[in-house]
């Protein structure tokens, strides 16, 4: 039970992903919306090519061993 514990610790604590378009792959992406991700699916909008929807791509940085390979 505590490697529960230590798993929601660790999401709870980890820096967001940086967001991106899935239209352009811009990573010039804002969250709007008062009530969005709360109340409503989250919305963002690209400022890039104009994209408005709640899908958008999290980017991960790339490990030392996925770059080696």
């Amino acid at each position: 039970m505590s490697s529960f514990f230590d798993a929601v610790k660790d999401l709870k604590h980890s820096a967001t992903a940086p967001k991106a378009c899935p239209v352009c792959g811009s990573v010039n992406v804002r969250f709007v919306g008062s009530l969005s991700g709360w109340l409503l699916p989250a919305m963002y909008v690209c400022e890039q090519c104009g994209y408005s929807g709640s899908l958008v791509l999290e980017l991960e940085e790339a490990s030392e061993e996925q770059e080696n390979s």
